[in-house]
């Protein structure tokens, strides 16, 4: 076998050392200017500061847009480098499938042509309303605006706001465009969900602002309503009437306009309210609330009679007051605890006098009278109940009162009456003995006629009342048994002169 023969395999790889040298050259310059083209595009976009423009307020990040899009360049490139370089060496097993995927990849670039340029329309139209947005801003001095309004401390922070509302709807403007640019890259599953959502906000905003200029022409309404009422009742003298009425006292800031006034607002307000809901279309919100508020609106008139009830029974309390501390004091009430021993209450050492106490009670038994009356016409039957209960109650306080206050004054009495009738030295122990055994029993007949517990008293007085029949009992029989011996002969020996005497 010659040389030749022997060497003849090698040449079916020493033939193909040129293409791969060629190819390897051709994977290098192609490398080279993917890489180039890469830088190139990154640097371009760099000096458009996209990144800045569109992604400042997302503080610092690792990458930026325009590295990004250069390194995706520089691997497209790449990949069509690699797809030669495969040919060349005939390494279709491996080019195939890249030239596969380059292919999907130039068949999405005129989808991603399309998205691009919906991206950068929309940033066009989101940066010039931006723009309009400051300018018409600076226009109509809205910084000073918002610092007159007290929506901002300083000129700097208003500044801030204005800009912030700008990149808002910058952004929103944006936001609006992005179901287009999903659709243009054909990406349905996430574009379609995502305008149906814009669809549904973009249908709501009308809505909105038709509900807030029902809202605002509402309350300007009102607000003016108000005014004019105010103004016409202050005019005809209704706060003067007010405080003669002493419904509101002289110097306070609340006044029988003003009230009306509020009412008169409140009034107005409440339909525009419901309105306004209903101009929403939020079934699930607006109907709950609009049923409530046509409630309230309903049981405004009662509102407004219990209201009037309530003061009417305020201004005749304070009638009844007067009136009742006046007979009382000419009737000398006030030195009824005099009478009784208890000193301590006189009219000169206390704030009230007795008579102005018990006036002030009248007063508040009216009020409550009133109070419940109106109650009742506002349906509040729990309240009515608890208040009616309470009024129930007042007789029973009113007769424990009265007789305690007997009571008080009938133990002085029989004070007074055992200190002159009986001269002896024993006559002061028993004369404080016989009132406060009159007070006790007149203090268990209270709580009786409180209704505390009947059981609970009766019990105890029975046992106070045996335990001191008790202790007289075994007081004479046991342990002063010479003293009752002693005073009953001298009470013996008493009666047998008078008899001789006879």
């Amino acid at each position: 076998m010659t040389f030749r023969e022997i060497t003849r395999g090698w040449y079916l790889y020493t033939d193909q050392i040129p293409h791969l040298i060629l190819a390897l050259l051709v994977l290098l310059i192609g490398w080279l200017l993917a890489k180039g083209m890469g830088k190139a595009a990154a640097t371009a976009l760099t000096k458009t500061h996209l990144d800045n423009k569109l992604f400042s307020n997302f503080g610092n990040r690792k990458y930026s847009t325009e590295s990004i899009i250069g390194r995706v360049v520089y691997y497209a490139l790449l990949v069509v480098v690699w797809i030669i370089f495969f040919n060349m060496l005939n390494l279709h097993l491996i080019a195939e499938p890249l030239v596969t995927m380059v292919s999907t990849m130039t068949a999405a670039i005129p989808h991603l042509l399309k998205a691009v340029l919906i991206l950068l329309l929309s940033w066009g139209i989101a940066y010039v309303i931006r723009q309009l947005i400051k300018k018409g801003a600076s226009m109509v001095h809205l910084e000073q605006q918002l610092v007159k309004w007290k929506l901002a401390d300083n000129d700097i922070e208003a500044a801030n706001k204005v800009s912030s509302i700008a990149k808002a709807f910058f952004y929103l403007v944006l936001l609006f465009f992005l179901p287009a640019v999903l659709g243009a890259l054909e990406l349905r599953g996430i574009s379609e969900p995502f305008a149906n959502v814009l669809t549904a906000i973009l249908a709501f905003i009308p809505k909105f602002f038709a509900a807030a200029l029902i809202l605002l022409i509402g309350w300007l309404v009102a607000k003016l309503v108000r005014d004019i009422v105010v103004n016409f009742l202050k005019s005809i003298g209704t706060d003067k009437l007010g405080q003669r009425l002493e419904l509101f006292r002289t110097g306070e800031k609340s006044s029988v306009s003003s009230l009306i006034g509020n009412i008169v607002f409140i009034l107005i307000l409440v339909p525009t309210v419901i309105a306004a809901l209903e101009k929403l279309d939020l079934k699930g919100i607006s109907d709950p609330a609009v049923s409530m508020l046509e409630q309230v609106l309903g049981l405004i008139p009662n509102i407004l009679v219990a209201v009037i009830l309530v003061l009417a029974g305020i201004w005749l309390g304070k009638w009844v007051e007067k009136w009742v501390s006046q007979m009382l004091w000419r009737l000398r009430f006030d030195y009824v605890f005099t009478g009784m021993g208890l000193g301590t209450l006189t009219p000169e050492k206390s704030k009230y006098t007795l008579s102005q106490l018990v006036g002030v009670l009248a007063k508040v038994v009216v009020v409550l009278l009133f109070t419940s009356e109106a109650l009742q016409i506002v349906h509040l039957d729990f309240l009515v109940t608890l208040l009616t209960g309470v009024i129930a109650y007042l007789p029973m306080l009113f007769a424990a009162v009265m007789i305690l206050g007997i009571g008080l004054y009938l133990g002085q009495l029989v004070e007074c009456v055992l200190q002159s009738v009986v001269k002896q030295s024993y006559s002061r122990i028993l004369s404080k003995v016989s009132k406060y055994a009159v007070i006790v029993i007149t203090a268990f007949m209270a709580l009786d006629q409180l209704g505390v517990a009947h059981s609970i008293v009766n019990a105890a007085f029975i046992l106070v009342l045996g335990g001191v029949a008790l202790a007289f009992g075994l007081a004479f029989g046991l342990g002063g048994t010479d003293f009752a011996g002693k005073y009953l002969r001298k009470l013996d020996h008493k009666l047998d002169r008078e008899n001789s005497g006879l």
